[in-house]
């Protein structure tokens, strides 16, 4: 299963000129290796929203919406809030993307956001229970790509954390078994900044931050998702290929470095 569309190859020439590229250590964009494309990250953009950002990472765009519900706490936690995180692939990102219910590729983006705010312990749920067994917060992190040119993990993860930074969350009094607004609000309690950083493997070479073309030719992904301490808290790996036992160590280093450079630029993160 893989985000990257399975669309034509590319030309014989592009290829050779990728190949290249790599042997000297460069890509075709002018970034080395284990650079980003230029990162933006503006939160706050969905007025009617509890929460929201969008991410560009060059060319790619994602927006995430956070809203605010409350409900029953799911019965095998009941002393716990309720996290659920959507994926939407919205047609105009990409010819390959087409409307209807969720498909794999959504499905597979909606779980390593929510396997990095969950392992993270990002949000503390135990703080957005309002009844225990009763009625507690439930926080939608909702994401919808806007244009798709590659590495949607990462996009994706930052704009979920940076959306969560920037949510309020709606006082409540309860008034027998209902949960009343009081018109006030209060910061959602993120206490973690995990940042996923993906990396894609071409011939021998890894590449942080892969576009779509890079992603294509590809025979492999690894995205390491760390907390702000450094600890690693999820791994997801796609496409055919393998990676040998030093890639992978190599591939966590860098993770670990390029990961402090975007929590850097995440809005409200102090750290």
């Amino acid at each position: 299963m893989s985000i990257t569309p399975q669309t034509e190859p590319l030309t014989k020439i592009k290829s050779k000129q990728i190949i290249e590229f790599l042997k000297l250590g460069k890509r075709l964009d002018g970034r080395s290796l284990t650079q980003y494309r230029d990162v933006k990250i503006e939160a706050g953009v969905i007025g009617k929203a509890e929460g929201s950002a969008q991410v560009s990472l060059g060319n790619t765009r994602v927006l995430v919406g956070i809203k605010v519900e409350t409900g029953p706490p799911y019965s095998d936690t009941p002393n716990m809030g309720v996290l659920t995180v959507n994926a939407e692939l919205l047609p105009l990102a990409h010819e390959i993307f087409e409307p209807g219910p969720p498909d794999e590729n959504s499905i597979e983006l909606a779980r390593v956001v929510d396997r990095s705010l969950r392992e993270s312990k990002a949000l503390d749920l135990e703080s957005l229970v309002i009844v225990p067994g009763k009625l507690a917060y439930v926080v939608f992190v909702d994401i919808y790509i806007l244009n798709h040119d590659g590495n949607l993990f990462d996009a994706s993860e930052y704009a979920a954390i940076s959306g969560l930074m920037n949510a309020k969350l709606p006082v409540v009094e309860v008034e027998g078994e209902e949960a009343k607004p009081t018109g006030d609000f209060k910061e959602l309690p993120v206490r973690d900044c995990p940042v996923s950083v993906t990396i894609a493997k071409i011939d021998d070479a890894l590449l942080v931050d892969p576009t779509l073309e890079e992603e294509t030719m590809a025979t492999a992904k690894i995205t390491i998702t760390t907390t702000k301490d450094g600890r690693i808290c999820a791994i997801q790996k796609s496409g055919g290929g393998t990676f040998t036992f030093e890639e992978v160590m190599e591939a966590q280093k860098i993770a670990r470095s390029k990961a402090d450079e975007v929590r850097s630029l995440i809005p409200g993160w102090r750290g």
